[in-house]
């Protein structure tokens, strides 16, 4: 959340909502001048509630689109529906490998030679939307668990403003079968940031 206010994408931030009082980036919001709200999780009994009161909260700011950054709730399809192309994710790893939770560990698990990071639409199923940049970072040998969340980390701080930049300029097009096109960049590594590429 703060790489992608700090990036200057072009995007106006309405506002910074959480589902946690206690997350940092609240108070950091607030220090930049941006309205905040909180939606604790816990006090519903129900996704779908929580949802909807979520959803009637974020309306209040008329948003163009939402853009998910440690938010790690899964959101009903309900939800989702009410923002179809309109919600942003970034996930740390390669999708489709290791969707979910403790992908740097299934990363370490399963031995691969190049994690990282993409940043996709949020659609209905886990994970599973249509992507729009990712970027790759080497598995070393004397990785941990924390060493690689911390590439990956920087990784996300780079492509997530590049897709919200791409948002604001309005260059992001679905072709047949919901494949994300950059439209005016140069193909096809626009939409794929090596591990050599510096920053």
């Amino acid at each position: 959340m703060r790489a992608l206010v700090q990036a200057r994408t072009g995007l106006e931030i309405l506002a910074v909502v959480s589902n946690r009082a206690d997350a940092p980036g609240l108070a950091w919001a607030e220090g930049q001048g941006l309205p905040t709200r909180v939606v604790e999780h816990q006090l519903f009994r129900s996704r779908e509630a929580f949802d909807e009161t979520l959803h009637q909260v974020l309306d209040t700011f008329r948003p163009d689109y939402l853009l998910l950054a440690g938010f790690m709730r899964v959101l009903t399809p309900g939800f989702i529906a009410r923002y179809p192309r309109r919600m942003l994710n970034v996930h740390p790893s390669l999708l489709p490998a290791f969707p979910g939770l403790h992908t740097h560990r299934q990363a370490l698990a399963t031995g691969v030679k190049l994690h990282g990071c993409t940043v996709h639409f949020v659609s209905p199923a886990l994970d599973s939307g249509p992507i729009v940049i990712q970027a790759a970072v080497p598995v070393l040998a004397s990785d941990t668990e924390q060493k690689l969340a911390a590439r990956v980390l920087a990784a996300e701080h780079r492509i997530y403003p590049q897709a919200a930049r791409w948002l604001a300029e309005g260059r992001l097009a679905f072709s047949q079968g919901e494949a994300v096109q950059v439209r005016g960049a140069a193909a096809p590594s626009a939409s794929f940031v090596s591990p050599l590429e510096e920053p």
